[in-house]
């Protein structure tokens, strides 16, 4: 009994050093490729979503690509703030859907907007495959055109996205370095205030994912999301097939097929783009178990990688630490951290044995805090730079809720590992809000 306790804390001591330096590592490098930008951390803080193409240099012909079904809540302002750019042109994908999507879209995106129906039995096929259709469509416009594919940008965006003020102007000079395959844009969530689990999604994605993800510009290996993505046409036109695979994670496989044909991907910290958050818990679980499913499966990636002689150590060392993450961490930490829970509790008295009186009890008591909550005081001092209208008690709590909100991610990774057992891969689509501009 006494070796198999000394068994399961050797693995927890293994996970949580591990973890911690993975963790500790991917911020360090986000602040200090940040800082070596000459960015300041809250440097999009104060950005409003209005017009995209403030000093656009138009320099790249765009074709952006927004997979739709039922978005009659939010595609209007989305395809209207896209309306400025001279050399783009927005393609609406509508997956059948039952509501007004088409009608709005060509209503409010104008004659630089097109509008693809499809039709059941074939639509609803999954996001990859709605996007591959819209990619025929865009080779077809690029020959007519005569367009030279290295000089066109696909845009992939949510159907609630909205580029930041000038956005294009950040992102197209990194396309004139010919070995950048792909930009991808820190995300800003809209609906942050309303309430607890839209402020966390904010929190999330704004002071972690945000930062670790400019780190990630060391190793060019930036994860590609489904909003926000920008890829070089002639990079995907490399590809041995279509570009998005039906993965859950289309984006994160079109992100490992990128780096293993050798192009850079990377993001800039001067344009962002903001959505919807989820509000509800359940609406929310479906989605992040969605997102854990397509993140664990991409892990049969690993083998290719790691046998390709285009990707420097650096790159397969980060692209492999991010595939395992769920499976090195999430999984095992969600028993392992219950245990060391239990082991604290059940040996307190060994563990505050040094304590003499009041003054060692407050150091051990700090010492044990600062130990056990330093990722969270970290994320809070990161949000808190990272957004001017965030007050330190709020960015505070935010980082410390987080050591609750990890049940969320223990919930849906374990029903993405059921899923995947179950050989489930349907396709839960996240239910929009209706927004008051949308209406208006």
């Amino acid at each position: 009994m006494t070796l198999a306790i000394a068994i399961i804390n050797s693995i927890a001591g293994v996970v949580v050093c591990l973890s911690l330096a993975y963790f500790l590592v991917s911020m360090l490098a986000g602040l200090h490729e940040n800082r070596k930008l000459g960015a300041k951390l809250g440097a999009q803080g104060d950005t409003t979503y209005l017009d995209p193409f403030i000093d656009d240099p138009e320099t790249f012909d765009v074709y952006v690509m927004i997979p739709c079904l039922n978005e009659e809540a939010v595609i209007g302002p989305t395809v209207a703030a896209l309306r400025g750019g001279r050399r783009v042109t927005t393609i609406v994908i509508d997956d059948a859907s039952d509501d007004a999507t088409s009608e709005i879209a060509r209503r409010e995106g104008g004659d630089s907007t097109i509008v693809l129906r499809r039709e059941l039995p074939h639509a609803r096929q999954g996001k990859g495959d709605a996007l591959n259709d819209a990619y025929r469509l865009i080779r077809e416009l690029v020959e007519e055109r005569g367009q030279d594919p290295a000089r066109v940008i696909v845009l992939v965006m949510d159907a609630d996205g909205r580029l930041s003020d000038g956005a294009f102007s950040h992102v197209l000079p990194l396309f004139e370095d010919e070995t950048v395959g792909g930009v991808q844009l820190a995300v800003r969530i809209r609906n942050r205030g309303r309430n607890f689990l839209t402020r966390f999604q904010d929190f999330q994605f704004w002071s972690m994912s945000a930062v670790t993800q400019f780190g990630r510009r060391k190793t060019g290996t930036v994860s590609l999301g489904g909003n926000g993505q920008f890829t070089r046409m002639s990079a995907l036109e490399g590809l041995d097939a279509l570009p998005w695979s039906s993965s859950l994670t289309e984006d994160l496989d079109l992100a490992i097929s990128l780096s293993n044909n050798g192009w850079e991907l990377t993001t800039t910290p001067y344009a962002s783009v903001d959505q919807e958050a989820v509000e509800s818990l359940k609406r929310l679980i479906v989605q992040r178990r969605r997102w854990y499913q397509g993140h664990m499966m991409a892990a049969k990636r690993l083998p290719g990688i790691w046998s390709n002689p285009k990707l420097s150590a650096p790159k397969v060392l980060e692209l492999s630490g991010y595939l395992i993450v769920p499976w090195l961490f999430d999984l095992p930490w969600s028993l392992l951290s219950h245990w060391t829970l239990f082991m604290f509790i059940s040996r307190m008295d060994s563990s505050f044995a040094f304590v003499s009186g009041p003054l060692s009890l407050i150091l051990g008591v700090l010492a044990w805090y600062l130990l056990t909550f330093a990722p969270a005081l970290f994320t809070s001092v990161v949000y808190l730079r990272r957004d001017s209208e965030v007050g330190f008690w709020r960015a505070y709590l935010m980082g410390h809720s987080f050591v609750v909100m990890n049940y969320l991610s223990y919930i849906c990774a374990w029903g993405a590992l059921i899923r995947i057992f179950q050989k489930k891969t349907g396709w839960d689509k996240t239910v929009r809000t209706v927004e008051v501009a949308a209406v208006a």
